[in-house]
């Protein structure tokens, strides 16, 4: 067998590719280019780049597959053009402008994140940052909209999979913007929903959802889940909302949800799942890294973990169900 060190200097140089996508998206190469194809001189007037390295940038996209280029004119891909263009509902690069403009610096400690085991983000300079963001309300606007665009595809296949025909209600713990329950609406017209969020949220999550024309059916409700009980609901959901926390909250969050349902009542926790060998999700696993930086006690979990969490708070007839790319769904009854 030949070896080859070719993946080693793959992954090992992988920043190069990340930092060129992301400054793409931070720059918003994408939407311009949605509205107008263009060649090299004008997208190097319009975005204000130096001679030396635009033309190089640009073609760099092309090789990775984001742009495309006829007869000297830069277009965007069908996936990019769908996915990255800020004006289209389908836009989720909130997400990758987060990761541009902070996660990108805070991963540069991973090495003291291990050894200390401490957050590497902002709260080393003595700021919170999610409560910096809640205080801004544009600041927060444009994090929940992030939040949509990396649950979209979980929130479909969830809106979908599950036998919604034998529930009239349910409630999504930590809202956000509220995707997860509007789609859920969408698809099962019957439902109402509940949006469970802090106060601040309620703006985004209201214009959102009166954009969908969902507001006869999906409310927002105030509460704050450290202190509060949660709503009684047939269908209690948590979307990426265990994983920031440590394990006695997690414990704590799901035994709540146990309270607040009926028998019977259901409860969905998903994030990206890491197998149970730990040896194949390679996003979840670092998605768990993530948290390291940035949480004080937060990680990601394997769908074992899980269920014994749910069966240690009461649940019964627990599962694990993939869901899109790495999240997967962790299912128990009351």
């Amino acid at each position: 067998m030949d070896l080859s060190p070719d993946r080693i200097f793959q992954i090992g140089t992988g920043f190069w590719t990340s930092k060129t996508l992301l400054a793409a998206v931070e720059l918003e190469v994408f939407t311009v280019l949605a509205r107008q194809p263009s060649e090299l001189p004008v997208l190097q007037e319009q975005f204000g780049f130096h001679g030396r390295g635009a033309r190089d940038f640009f073609d760099t996209l092309v090789a990775l597959g984001f742009l495309q280029r006829a007869d000297g004119v830069y277009s965007n891909t069908a996936e990019t053009d769908l996915f990255l263009d800020k004006a289209k509902p389908s836009y989720v690069g909130g997400v990758l402008e987060m990761a541009s403009r902070r996660l990108y610096g805070f991963w540069d400690h991973l090495i003291p994140a291990l050894r200390s085991g401490e957050p590497q983000n902002e709260v080393k300079s003595g700021e919170e940052p999610f409560a910096a963001i809640y205080a801004d309300p544009d600041r927060l606007k444009v994090f929940l909209k992030a939040m949509t665009g990396l649950s979209r595809g979980a929130n479909l296949e969830i809106a979908k999979r599950l036998p919604w025909e034998k529930f009239k209600s349910c409630a999504d713990v930590g809202t956000a913007q509220g995707d997860l329950v509007a789609q859920i609406a969408l698809a099962n017209p019957h439902l109402k929903g509940i949006g469970y969020d802090l106060p601040v949220a309620r703006p985004v999550f209201e214009e959102y959802i009166a954009g969908l024309g969902l507001g006869d059916r999906v409310t927002f409700q105030e509460g704050d889940f450290f202190k509060d009980e949660m709503p009684e609901v047939d269908v209690i959901l948590m979307g990426h909302i265990l994983h920031d926390w440590d394990l006695p909250t997690k414990k704590m969050l799901l035994e709540k949800a146990y309270r607040a349902l009926p028998e019977g009542g259901m409860v969905v926790a998903y994030d990206a799942i890491i197998d149970d060998d730990r040896s194949q999700n390679a996003f979840g696993l670092l998605m768990s890294l993530n948290m390291l930086i940035e949480t004080p006690g937060g990680f990601d979990y394997t769908g074992a973990d899980c269920i014994g969490w749910m069966r240690e708070a009461g649940f019964r007839e627990c599962r694990v169900e993939h869901l899109v790319g790495p999240d997967s769904m962790v299912v128990g009854v009351k």
